[in-house]
C-alpha cells in the first residue's frame, strides 16, 4: 500500500496505529515489535518515538481504537420494534469485530500481557453501552436487578460468541446476529417468568 510521504501529525499517528492493528492479524500483539511497525508503516524509528513514548503506549492505543469502534458501532439505534433495533446494533458490533479481528481477539484474550486497567475500563465502557442500548430499545427506564444481571450475562455471551466466531468461523455470519438476539429474547423471557 502506497502512503504519502508527508502526513499531518494526526494522520501519521493513525497510520502507525493502523499498522500495528494490521500486524496483530498475523501474530499476538505482544510479539509485534517497534521494528515490525516501522517497517510496515515505512517510517524511521525516531519518527515512531515522536508519536509514541513506547511500544506499550502504541499497543494500548491500538486496542483503544478497537473499543472506540465498538462503542461507535453501538452509538445509534435504528427505528422500529425492539428486536429490529437490537439486531441492527448486534450487526454493527459484528462489523466492527470483523474489521478489527486481531485487535478484538487481543483485547479479550485472557492473560494478554498488554492488558491494562485502561483497556479493561474501555471494555467495561463497551459492555455498559450495550446494556444501556438494550434498555433504551426495550423502553425500560428502571430495570430490576435481575434484568440488569440478565443483560450483563448476555453481553458476556456476545463476547464469547464473537471470539469463537472469529477463531473458528463455524457459524455463518448472516446467522450470527439473529441467533444472538434470540438468546437475549430467551434470557429475558426466563427473567420475566422468574419475576412474576
Amino acid at each position: 500500500m502506497s502512503r504519502p510521504r508527508r502526513m499531518t501529525p494526526q494522520a501519521r499517528r493513525a497510520d502507525l496505529i493502523a499498522s500495528a492493528l494490521d500486524l496483530f492479524g498475523s501474530r499476538a500483539p505482544e510479539l509485534v515489535t517497534v521494528d515490525d511497525i516501522i517497517a510496515h508503516a515505512g517510517v524511521s524509528r525516531p519518527l515512531f518515538y515522536r508519536y509514541f513514548r513506547s511500544l506499550r503506549e502504541l499497543q494500548v492505543q491500538a486496542l483503544r481504537t478497537v473499543t472506540d469502534g465498538l462503542v461507535d458501532g453501538l452509538a445509534t439505534l435504528e427505528e422500529g420494534p425492539p428486536e429490529v433495533r437490537v439486531r441492527a446494533a448486534v450487526r454493527g458490533l459484528i462489523d466492527v469485530v470483523a474489521h478489527y479481528r486481531a485487535g478484538y481477539v487481543a483485547l479479550l484474550r485472557s492473560g494478554s500481557v498488554i492488558a491494562t486497567s485502561e483497556t479493561d475500563a474501555a471494555i467495561d465502557e463497551v459492555r455498559n453501552r450495550a446494556v444501556t442500548l438494550i434498555l433504551e430499545s426495550l423502553g425500560i427506564a428502571e430495570p430490576s436487578a435481575l434484568v440488569l444481571l440478565t443483560l450483563r450475562c448476555w453481553t458476556a455471551v456476545v463476547e464469547g460468541a464473537l471470539l469463537s466466531w472469529l477463531q473458528e468461523g463455524t457459524v455463518p455470519r448472516e446467522e450470527l446476529d439473529g441467533w444472538l438476539v434470540d438468546q437475549l429474547t430467551a434470557m429475558l423471557a426466563t427473567t420475566k417468568a422468574r419475576e412474576r
